[in-house]
């Protein structure tokens, strides 16, 4: 639990980049204790010196009563932008106990010259394209499947294609295509080393999320490079009515705003 001493508490539901950059800000911000929570995929995270909570909150009542029981005064939506379900959920339990709720979300990637998308809009609609779609149905691809390791079950539909996977832990092996290869590694990675992975494979087609964000974008870079197809799976709607910031400074801002504002009623 935060220390009693301060009472201006956050919680920021992390595993992003922009988490672990709004983490270091609030290192350096000892009038905020601030709490982040992982949901425990990555078996060896990178953390802060911040109190760490590990693995779920028991869906919406279970958030609800933790945000009650550690008297939080806001809440930073930091996950990752198809974690939708997490999303809802913090939605919700910030409604039911009147939380400040803030979504800290980068930028969604945008098709570029050279580029050339297929859209799915989620993993199922991909995985059916992939099994039944004319273009690669009777067409069989080498596919750098890039969806993460918890993710992988639907694209057992398509067989006929052989699949690249590359993961920091090792998925399960019930989850994988019957003809997959899989590479246990960490990135980050620039654009030569995915373009030399492409070549070396003999990859036709990439499948991604739009993640957004730098991390991972040199794999899209390498494929216009190489002029490799992409499909791409569009992010899930997002929950109406929710403020939404790109940055960790521009939440960093919304925070202090809040801590601001909490002060002036208590005073």
């Amino acid at each position: 639990m935060p220390s009693s001493s301060n009472n201006f508490r956050v919680l920021v539901l992390g595993g992003t980049t922009e988490a672990s950059a709004l983490c270091r800000d609030l290192e350096q911000t000892p009038s905020i204790s601030t709490t982040l929570s992982l949901a425990g995929v990555t078996k060896q995270p990178h953390l802060p010196t911040l109190s760490v909570r590990i693995g779920g909150f028991g869906g919406v009542d279970g958030l609800s009563t933790w945000l009650k029981t550690h008297g939080i005064s806001a809440l930073i939506d930091a996950t990752h932008p198809f974690a939708a379900t997490m999303s809802q959920h913090a939605a919700t339990a910030c409604g039911t106990t009147q939380t400040p709720l803030l979504r800290l979300e980068r930028p969604d990637w945008q098709e570029m010259p050279g580029d050339r998308w297929f859209h799915a809009a989620n993993l199922k609609e991909a995985a059916s394209l992939l099994a039944n779609s004319p273009k690669w149905r009777t067409a069989p691809q080498r596919i750098f499947l890039t969806t993460g390791r918890k993710e992988l079950a639907p694209f057992k539909i398509a067989p006929q294609h052989h699949y690249l996977i590359r993961s920091i832990d090792a998925p399960d092996p019930a989850s994988l295509p019957p003809n997959a290869t899989i590479l246990l590694d960490r990135g980050p990675f620039d654009v030569n080393s995915e373009a030399k992975l492409m070549q070396d494979y003999g990859i036709t087609l990439l499948v991604s999320k739009n993640s957004g964000g730098s991390a991972t974008y040199p794999k899209l870079e390498a494929a216009r490079l190489l002029r490799i197809p992409v499909l791409m799976i569009d992010r899930p709607v997002a929950c109406p009515h929710i403020p939404t910031v790109e940055t960790a400074q521009q939440a960093m801002a919304w925070l202090q705003a809040h801590q601001a504002a909490s002060t002036r009623r208590k005073v």
